[in-house]
């Protein structure tokens, strides 16, 4: 989960997924879930590129052959059991359209009206709301534990997995290899496909379960690897963290992901609002300092109170005052200066911690506006 999450592809029934918590910050989003990626293709020859600024895509046999060489022998040397090492990269290729959709990722080319309405339909806004009367119980409780609050776990859930409808068959490995063996983020991808030998290492899944997205993102949450390692979590007690079959689980890991990473139960992550023409004009001035390892979030205005917003003339949509209470906002333009406008408190930094792009956390937020806790 953390930052970057994913690049997001066209799911059946009009949703857009994102490869889960953990993508690399530095293009905000690594890979696409909900959809069944297609199937893998050896790669062995160049292909053009998707972008005019990506470096040539191009895989020599001979050096990738020598790259899962070098992988074995470190999996080795941190203590990787020569058995799963041996299972793991045995037949592993390297698959051209990984590589095609790294660079083309849509969230980069849709607008944020026409991503939000692929996801926000009637009918998946209905599917939400009856998987949230059908999980009430389970929900408060995961909700109690981890101060999360129902509707924000369900949009996650809905947004990566179209509510665990979706299951996601590309073999792990395969991936991973081929996302680490490309130059772009190497040294991420490599990450991640140690932290995926570890799980096989320590017992957590077995081998023939392990599958994911394109971009290496596995089970209903997507959750990235080292995700898995460090926020993945047992709800019932079963010895197991199922964040494929077990809903609890599920729940409890999404819920726990967000909780570790600032979450604030005692609030919401904030509001579309409007934003005056004299303001407008000067918001470099508000301009965040510093760098946070996600650009979505170095991209926002810094943080004032609301009563400061006020001062400055930004309002409801409907032109109504902002609320009274004592919270700290930063605006978001997802389309920039002609576009909708939102101020957003602390919440909405962590769901850019799962994914780091404005498109997939405003699309949580208002998903889960609809959805409601019930």
């Amino acid at each position: 989960m953390r930052q970057m999450r994913l690049g997001f592809m066209a799911l059946a029934l009009g949703m857009i997924a994102a490869c889960g918590a953990g993508q690399p910050a530095a293009t905000e989003t690594a890979g696409q879930a909900g959809q069944t990626a297609p199937a893998a293709e050896t790669a062995t020859a160049s292909a053009p590129t998707t972008t005019a600024e990506a470096e040539p895509i191009t895989f020599d046999r001979a050096g990738f052959d020598a790259f899962l060489a070098g992988l074995r022998s470190e999996a080795l040397q941190k203590g990787i059991r020569p058995a799963v090492v041996e299972t793991a990269l045995a037949d592993v290729q390297p698959i051209m359209r990984i590589i095609q959709r790294d660079r083309a990722q849509p969230e980069f080319k849709l607008s944020f009206a026409t991503y939000r309405d692929r996801v926000i339909t009637p009918q998946n806004v209905a599917r939400g709301q009856q998987l949230r009367d059908q999980n009430r119980v389970l929900l408060h409780q995961v909700a109690q534990r981890y101060g999360v609050q129902p509707r924000f776990i369900l949009a996650i859930w809905g947004i990566e997995t179209r509510y665990g409808a979706i299951k996601a068959d590309v073999p792990l490995f395969h991936s991973l290899a081929t996302l680490a063996y490309d130059r772009r983020r190497s040294n991420y991808f490599r990450n991640e496909l140690f932290a995926a030998l570890t799980m096989l290492d320590r017992g957590y899944i077995d081998f023939p379960t392990l599958k994911g997205s394109w971009a290496g993102a596995m089970g209903q949450p997507q959750f990235m690897p080292t995700s898995y390692l460090s926020y993945a979590e047992d709800f019932d007690g079963d010895g197991r963290r199922d964040i494929w079959n077990n809903t609890g689980d599920v729940f409890a890991s999404i819920a726990n992901y967000l909780a570790k990473h600032g979450w604030t139960t005692s609030q919401t992550w904030g509001r579309e609002v409007k934003v005056p023409a004299a303001l407008q004009a000067r918001l470099g001035d508000f301009a965040r300092q510093g760098q946070s390892g996600c650009r979505a979030i170095d991209q926002m205005t810094k943080d004032l109170p609301l009563s400061e917003w006020e001062k400055l003339g930004v309002r409801r949509v409907d032109g109504g005052d902002l609320p009274k209470a004592q919270i700290n906002g930063a605006l978001v333009q997802p389309d920039g200066a002609g576009g909708p406008s939102f101020l957003v408190y602390g919440n909405y930094r962590s769901i850019l911690r799962y994914n780091c792009a404005h498109h997939y956390a405003l699309t949580v937020s208002l998903l889960a506006d609809r959805l409601g806790d019930g």
